[in-house]
């Protein structure tokens, strides 16, 4: 069975870096991790673009769009009345630090994970991305592809997200930027994987695979 580290060194080395997240700044990306959740990235993306256009993801802008302003922007993404209303709640949350996202780090430290699950709509996978992206913390991020992957590695617990998370443990070598790039390097494997579209660069896990 692969562990962690040598899956990392294995995907690295035949995918490279995936330059991810694909944002241009951090409020992007928080958008982003929030709309991406429960559908797909394209359908997030026309929401992303919808938001930008009106707002130029400027945070007190989006937090001033009345309420079926925001939901219309964003409804491409798919369950945008709850995901409406996750964006006001952790946007009004990162107000109260002035969005220095350093300052939030610092007032929080090792409870920073918790705080997040504390703001109404963010769940674990939500709050793991940003403590990666944003918080430039090491965490683990099984979302389904990962707990795929696992999976067919032949590892137990990888019926839940939080079930896996508590099972591996990354190298304490691991930087945020190993991090970042173990969650981009899993995720975009698992797409052209598991979605018919694996050629032959994306089987080289075959041979590790359990059937």
């Amino acid at each position: 069975m692969l562990d962690t580290q040598s899956l990392y060194k294995i995907l690295f080395s035949h995918m490279g870096s995936q330059h991810w997240w694909p944002a241009e700044s951090k409020i992007e990306v928080i958008l982003g991790a929030i709309l991406v959740q429960n559908t797909n990235w394209r359908n997030a993306a026309y929401a992303l673009e919808q938001l930008k256009v009106k707002t130029e993801f400027d945070p007190e802008q989006i937090l001033n769009l009345d309420w079926e302003s925001l939901q219309t922007l964003i409804k491409s993404s798919g369950f945008y009345k709850n995901k409406a209303r996750t964006i006001l709640n952790l946007l009004a949350w990162l107000e109260c630090f002035d969005f220095d996202y350093h300052a939030v780090k610092l007032y929080y430290q090792h409870q920073l994970r918790n705080a997040l699950l504390e703001v109404n709509g963010i769940g674990s996978e939500t709050a793991d991305v940003l403590l990666v992206y944003i918080f430039e913390e090491v965490a683990f991020i099984p979302d389904s592809y990962t707990r795929r992957i696992y999976k067919k590695l032949g590892y137990a617990n990888t019926e839940s997200y939080e079930k896996l998370k508590q099972h591996i443990q990354l190298p304490e070598t691991f930087t945020n930027a190993d991090a970042n790039e173990f969650h981009a390097l899993l995720d975009n494997f698992g797409k052209n994987y598991f979605n018919g579209k694996n050629e032959k660069k994306y089987t080289f896990l075959d041979t590790y695979f359990e059937e």
